[in-house]
């Protein structure tokens, strides 16, 4: 027998061995070996249902894409302080890809297929105006600072503060190399 990894469990925290086995990997789980289900998450599993999860941010359709149950996620990210932190990242990168693309609509339009009652078809670009006021409403405060002008009053200050720091830090590097 060759101990291949040793890697938490997400079942009652425990600590499961798993190894190479005549017959297949088996897994140490509460101290009897057996080999692994369905229900055991793999690296792959991992990485299938965080990369679906940050291209969808929908847990249901990211359990289904990895082969693992919605409970059985939800369990993992409550045991699992990586995989909690791997959930959050997947689900950032999402909410930032989605408002992208909501940006994108706002800004470009979408289009439209317009057919009359008389069968003649238009296409025309259609502008979401709620989604436009609900994006403004959310980056107002960052808009605002953005376009707030330092005052020269405080940019000197900093840059005295900066000068004084530097003179500083000479000091000390000459009395270390004085010592």
């Amino acid at each position: 027998m060759q101990l291949r990894r040793m890697v938490p469990s997400p079942y009652r925290g425990e600590l499961r061995m798993a190894r190479k086995m005549r017959g297949g990997e088996r897994v140490l789980v509460g101290g009897q070996m057996r080999k692994p289900s369905r229900r055991d998450w793999s690296k792959a599993k991992i990485e299938n249902f965080l990369s679906a999860l940050a291209e969808t941010c929908n847990v249901r359709l990211a359990a289904a894409e990895a082969g693992v149950s919605v409970s059985g996620a939800y369990k993992r990210r409550k045991a699992d302080a990586g995989f909690r932190g791997a959930w959050m990242e997947a689900i950032g990168a999402a909410y930032q890809r989605l408002e992208m693309v909501l940006l994108e609509r706002a800004f470009v339009g979408t289009e439209k297929l317009v057919r009359r009652k008389d069968g003649s078809e238009e296409r025309m670009v259609d502008y979401p105006n709620q989604l436009a006021l609900t994006l403004l409403k959310m980056h107002r405060d960052t808009a605002a600072d953005a376009t707030t002008e330092i005052e020269q009053e405080d940019v000197e200050e900093v840059r005295e503060r900066i000068l004084a720091k530097l003179e500083r830090l000479r000091e000390r590097e000459a009395a270390a190399a004085g010592e």
